[in-house]
């Protein structure tokens, strides 16, 4: 159980077995509790991530979820999806041997070299009017061990020869981050979370390929939209992509 301090403006409620520190977390969202609540747990037993896929969850790797009570669109509010990245990234990469080693693959992974180090969950209630009541972001940090995804390589922490990663103190450092960010959104917008996510995207300026729900295409990943959707060139234009999986292709 992780029971270190955390600053002062984060409140932490630590276990050491939960279904999902998601549901958890989304359970305190409706009863009222204060943003910044943090929830942890040493193993989730029914861990998921994106589109509900099964999330592996043995002890030593960290899973958290934060309860954040933004202003504005329910809509608008999913860019902080954007800020969690960079918070991991940010409490990460000084732990590899080279910072560069540190990706991230839209539109919500954290990757080391191509391999799934870290995963993002959002949930949130919306108002009638779509204004945010609450947002809850679930991390999954890979540490000591890297269950396989269905989709995609994983690495851990340990594996790429950070050596002692204490849980502690990446919780703390993710928290830490994560406010920077989402203090820069709420003061300045989305413009400078895009620039820093651009800045360790991986496939930008490649080519991927894009799986939707009824099509799937190929195109040059060019930019990321203001509200942070993915822009892929084709031979038949420009196209939007909000939802989907993406995959860079080697050339």
């Amino acid at each position: 159980m992780i029971a270190a301090p955390l600053p002062d403006f984060a409140r932490l409620m630590a276990h050491e077995a939960l279904g999902s520190t998601n549901d958890e977390a989304k359970r305190l969202a409706e009863d009222g509790a204060d943003a910044w609540t943090v929830v942890t747990s040493k193993v989730q037993t029914a861990g998921r991530g994106r589109r509900r896929r099964g999330w592996s969850s043995p002890a030593g790797n960290l899973y958290m979820s934060v309860i954040l009570r933004p202003t504005g669109p329910v809509a608008t509010a999913a860019q902080l999806g954007f800020a969690a990245a960079l918070a991991v990234g940010d409490a990460i990469s000084p732990l590899l041997p080279r910072p560069d080693m540190l990706h991230f693959k839209w539109p919500n992974d954290v990757q080391v070299e191509g391999r799934k180090i870290a995963g993002i969950l959002l949930e949130s209630a919306a108002a009638n009017d779509g204004s945010a009541l609450w947002l809850v972001i679930g991390i999954g940090v890979n540490v000591v061990s890297s269950p396989l995804q269905p989709t995609a390589s994983a690495t851990c922490l340990k594996a790429e020869g950070t050596g002692e990663a204490t849980l502690p103190e990446l919780l703390r450092g993710v928290i830490v981050a994560l406010k920077y960010w989402v203090e820069e959104w709420e003061r300045t917008g989305f413009e400078r979370l895009r620039h820093a996510w651009l800045a360790r995207a991986r496939g930008l300026g490649g080519t991927v390929a894009v799986r939707l729900e009824r099509e799937s295409f190929t195109g040059r990943f060019v930019d990321l939209e203001a509200d942070g959707a993915l822009l892929v060139e084709t031979p038949a234009g420009r196209r939007r992509v909000a939802a989907g999986e993406v995959f860079p292709v080697a050339a």
